[in-house]
Order: C-alpha cells, then structure tokens, then sequence
C-alpha cells in the first residue's frame, strides 16, 4: 500500500518558496496549493518573446506570461473564470496572445507598481499563497558559449545555441545584479523548505539566481533546500547534460553548496515517447549520482514523472506528494526524553 502523507490543514501547512518561471513552476503549484496555504511563488521576469514579449516592448512592462500562469494555478474561481484567463485570441492583432496577459497589463496600467498589479490579479483569483516576481526592474538575459559568442534576449538564446553549437557557459541580466523585491527575499527568509525548479535551467531557474539578495537569502536560510530537477535534457539549452552538469551550472551562478538534496525522477519513459525525444535532440536525463555527490548534492529519486499529450512532464500531484514527504523527514526530528517521558519535535535549525 502506497504512503500518502498525513495532510494537516492547509493553513497549517509547511511554509514553502518555490523559485523559477515557466510551465514547470506552475504544474508544480498546482500540486503544492493541497498541501498548504503558505506558498510564495519567485518567478523570473526576464522573459522576452511570445505575448508577453510583446506587451514587453509595447507597455514598458515586465512580462506577464509565467506570472499569469502561476496565478492561474494557484487560482480558486469558478470554472469560466478560468477559462477566460487561459484563453488565446486566434485572429487579428491580438493573436496568440492571452486573455490574462492582457488582465495583467490592464492592472498594471491602472497600479503604482508591477508587484501591486500583481498581488491585485492574485486577489481577484482568490489564489491560495502569494505569487512574486523576483524584481520589478527591465532586465534582459544575455548568454555567452564556449566558443566566445554571445546573445541578447532569452527568446533567441534557443536558436543561438542551435546555430553555434556549443555549450552555454553563462548566462547574466543586463543590467547586472537589479535588487529583488523585498517580499521575494521575506518568502525566502520565512520558508520552512525552499524548491528551486524544476523548469529550464539557464532561462527560468538561474536567471532569479542573478538577482541581488536572493542567493544570499537561500544560504543564510536554515530551511530544507531542493533543487527539483528536469526530468529530460533540453534541446536548445542543455543537451547532454547530466544531473551534475545541472547543478554544477546553479553553483556555478551562485554559490557552492546553495542547496544539498536533488530530487530526480525514477519513472520510466515509454520508448516511442523517448525516441521522438531523442529525435528532436533531448533525452532522458542521466543521474551520475557519484558526480552529484563530489558537488556535496544527495539525489533522491521518486517517481514523480508522467506522460501527457506525448510530452514527459512532473505529475503535479506526486511530486508535491514528494516534497512534502522529504520535507516530513528531513525537516523534522523526533527525539524522545528518557527523564520526562515524553516525545520532542525539533525542527531543522533549532
């Protein structure tokens, strides 16, 4: 019989700051809101193609994209209200582009400040946690190669990387070190487990990494820390990388050590989804775990993967169920005293 973990009331539950951007943050929020209320969501903000691209150049805002979709998994509306936020125009000026963007927009033109506009949409979807960016400053992302050739923009480092075909050796926001909000660093600094990713690594995850105070605040934090890694390389951006290879480039973008557990999937992939995988550049990612482990990093393995619509994704449900088990047994000691005759819960820190 399967462990399911004991789920005390959510406003009860483990405070947790997950940090990163794109399609693998929010699937994992949407996991994480049945566990606990006391969720803060850091989503980079250096996002420039696409919709949000667009609103980008056109209103001088920071992109909307990875915030609307973390809004949106953490929302409890009525069903209409969901769709209507997930909602693409087709034709027209305004195609490809969402309806919640534009919400956002909309409130950001009407607010004093993006983070404002931002806890305001979180209002109107009665969303459990809060959803933060990691700076309200413009930044760009920049990435350099092996082969000394560099780009501006997160939207062209894919094709950069495909025509220069090297390695990504750095990546860095222009301009450097923009402060980050002070609510992101409070989430952090309160967090009783902090989860980096999972998500791209050098265009969602690294990015709130560069971003001053937040390293500092992840080190100085005696919380549990996680690196939830791709379960897949990424073609563009990290073909044939390895579980070290990954985290080797998070210590290397902030500080050795940053975090010491790894979570990595243990379900199998079928073959024919991983061969189109393989077809188009990417593979299953491989767990050196002995590499990992001379970067001062234990991998834990779970099964926590799924295939959806033929793409291999986190199943939401089981990799929130993970986390809060590691975070059960790591986060937690139970000790027991002779004298008194009595159990003692201590937590990590103290």
């Amino acid at each position: 019989m399967e462990y399911q973990p004991y789920r005390a009331p959510r406003k009860h539950g483990p405070r947790i700051a997950v940090i990163g951007g794109g399609h693998g943050l929010s699937n994992m929020l949407r996991g994480l809101k049945d566990y606990t209320e006391n969720l803060a969501a850091i989503v980079t903000v250096a996002d420039d193609g696409g919709g949000s691209g667009a609103l980008r150049q056109d209103l001088g805002m920071p992109p909307p994209g990875d915030i609307r979709n973390c809004l949106a998994a953490l929302a409890n509306t009525e069903p209409l209200m969901k769709q209507m936020m997930d909602y693409r125009f087709q034709e027209g000026s305004l195609a490809g582009q969402s309806f919640g963007n534009l919400f956002l927009a909309a409130l950001n033109g009407i607010s004093p400040s993006f983070d404002t506009a931002v806890r305001r949409m979180s209002e109107v979807l009665a969303i459990t946690g809060r959803v933060l960016p990691v700076t309200t400053a413009d930044v760009q992302l920049e990435a350099e190669f092996e082969n000394g050739a560099s780009v501006v923009g997160e939207s062209k480092i894919f094709h950069c990387k495909k025509k220069e075909d090297c390695r990504i050796t750095k990546v860095r926001l222009l301009p450097e070190r923009p402060k980050a909000l002070p609510e992101a660093l409070s989430a952090i600094h309160e967090a009783d487990m902090i989860v980096l990713g999972p998500g791209s690594l050098y265009t969602s995850i690294i990015p709130n990494l560069l971003v001053d105070g937040i390293v500092d605040a992840i080190r100085e934090s005696t919380a549990l820390k996680i690196y939830a890694c791709n379960v897949m390389t990424q073609e563009g951006e990290t073909e044939g990388y390895t579980a070290s290879d990954h985290i080797a480039a998070l210590f290397k973008h902030s500080v050795p050590g940053l975090f010491h557990l790894c979570l990595v999937n243990s379900s199998p992939i079928p073959r024919d989804v991983a061969e189109r995988y393989a077809a188009e550049g990417a593979e299953l990612l491989r767990y050196d775990a002995d590499r990992c482990a001379a970067l001062g990093v234990e991998l834990v393995s779970r099964p926590i993967a799924t295939v959806q619509d033929g793409y291999v994704r986190h199943h939401p449900d089981k990799l929130a169920q993970e986390l809060i088990l590691l975070h059960a047994e790591r986060n937690v000691r139970i000790a027991r005293d002779y004298k008194a005759d009595k159990y003692q819960v201590e937590k990590r820190g103290t």
